[in-house]
């Protein structure tokens, strides 16, 4: 059956012209691949992002300058991706959150350690498979490195992943640089 009205007509036009724009700007290379990351290659921290993003995991670090509890979170589609690839996709989103610690005695045992309200610091990681970024110094090894500090509203604090981030991430290195013991929810 053909349909020559001529309302139809134009209706089919621009669903046709509609759809052919929307997937030209998804093929152009300028779509972000990443919420967290803005054209020129800067890594931004959503202060949202435990709304946003799934829980994957968290470490007890009792000593240090990082003790505490670091609790990492990602995108439901990176946990996906991630069991059925076992690899983190383009554009996935760690970010680590580090809370200090509190101890306390209660009826599941004495000294009991739990995190509080200080926030010390966040640690961000965006998946670049492209290289999208050659010469910004926070990104390279096929990610995107970033540290923010509370009450430190310039943003990223990383001047070079090499110096700032890398040192502790050497041992991850054949995990794509990423712990990944931590996170069951992976498996």
């Amino acid at each position: 059956m053909k349909c020559n009205h001529p309302v139809m007509v134009v209706l089919a036009v621009l669903l046709i012209s509609f759809t052919n724009r929307v997937s030209l700007a998804a093929d152009d290379g300028k779509a972000p691949f990443s919420a967290m990351v803005n054209a020129s290659g800067q890594i931004m921290l959503d202060r949202d992002f435990r709304l946003k993003l799934q829980h994957l995991g968290s470490w007890y670090v009792a000593d240090g300058a990082a003790s505490g509890f670091h609790d990492v979170f990602t995108e439901a589609s990176t946990i996906e991706y991630f069991r059925k690839h076992q690899a983190f996709p383009d554009g996935a989103t760690i970010v680590k959150e580090l809370r200090a610690a509190s101890a306390g005695d209660y009826t599941t045992g004495a000294n009991i350690q739990y995190s509080n309200s200080e926030l010390k610091q966040w640690f961000v990681m965006v998946k670049d498979t492209q290289n999208r970024f050659p010469g910004n110094t926070n990104w390279g090894e096929g990610w995107g490195w970033a540290l923010f500090k509370p009450g430190d509203n310039s943003g990223n604090v990383s001047s070079d992943y090499k110096t700032d981030c890398l040192g502790c991430h050497v041992p991850a290195r054949d995990k794509d640089w990423i712990y990944t013991e931590a996170y069951p929810v992976l498996r």
